[in-house]
């Protein structure tokens, strides 16, 4: 497994865990998180044994977005993979899920601080878990900034539109009774266990069928923006393959027989 100094990777079970880990920070982004980020996600695609992805922070934050410091010139840590970034420009995108989705389930365990670049990631992950006290805002048109990371584009989809301009133009922050009852996030828990909550969730997600799990994910996000008739059509495209497979055999064999499944990805 990869990672950095400022990104731990973990395994728990057929789960991958990533651990923005810059608690001093908040987390706030760094040239070592966006790297070992965007390995992270390389990694969890790469491997059949990773059936889900929880994404989370150190030290009882998320993320609090870029590190305004550096941005203004002091100087951003980790100037030795200044490299990789230069091998691919696309790099901090993919990290942040801008330019890149992962095949595997990805589950946000949010504590603390989910602000600016933090909520654009989030936006980047299909569930999401808050803690009772988590923080959520776009903050940058405050700062005179624009939030570049996606959110002018997707989070008028994810979200009622009034909800997404008033988030994007005020720059206020959002509790995380506020981000669920508008839609940003799914479950609120008690502070201290979003990531047992997460983890939850990603075990129900890989006791299930991992071929139909990310036919059915790649499903939801194609047909997105597709009429209902075009969208029809590709989901018997992507879905029909699934039931040739003899994970799907297996999978009805175990109803049968009363016992779990055993899947292998065939």
């Amino acid at each position: 497994m990869g990672g950095t100094e400022h990104l731990t990777v973990q395994r728990e079970g057929a789960t991958l865990v990533l651990t923005l880990n810059r608690p001093q920070a908040r987390n706030a982004l760094s040239l070592p998180m966006l790297v070992g980020l965007h390995d992270g996600w390389l990694e969890a695609d790469a491997d059949d044994s990773v059936r889900s992805v929880v994404l989370t922070g150190a030290g009882g934050s998320f993320c609090s977005g870029m590190d305004l410091k550096a941005l203004a010139g002091n100087g951003m840590a980790g100037e030795e993979y200044r490299d990789r970034l230069k091998a691919d420009p696309d790099l901090h995108w993919k990290a942040m899920l801008r330019h890149h989705r992962p095949r595997k389930p990805v589950i946000a365990a949010v504590e603390g601080y989910c602000v600016a670049g933090g909520t654009e990631m989030l936006q980047g992950t299909d569930i999401r878990v808050a803690a009772e006290s988590a923080t959520f805002g776009l903050f940058e048109v405050k700062r005179g900034l624009f939030p570049i990371g996606g959110s002018t584009v997707r989070l008028q989809r994810q979200i009622p539109r009034t909800h997404a301009l008033e988030m994007l133009l005020t720059g206020r922050p959002y509790s995380a009774r506020e981000a669920a009852s508008v839609g940003l996030v799914g479950h609120v828990v008690p502070d201290g266990t979003a990531l047992s909550r997460a983890l939850e969730i990603a075990e129900q997600i890989n006791s299930c069928g991992p071929l139909a799990v990310e036919a059915v994910k790649a499903s939801v996000y194609e047909t997105a923006e597709m009429t209902e008739t075009d969208g029809l059509a590709a989901e018997l495209t992507r879905g029909w393959p699934v039931f040739d497979t003899a994970d799907a055999k297996e999978g009805a064999r175990a109803f049968a027989e009363k016992r779990p499944p055993v899947y292998k990805r065939a």
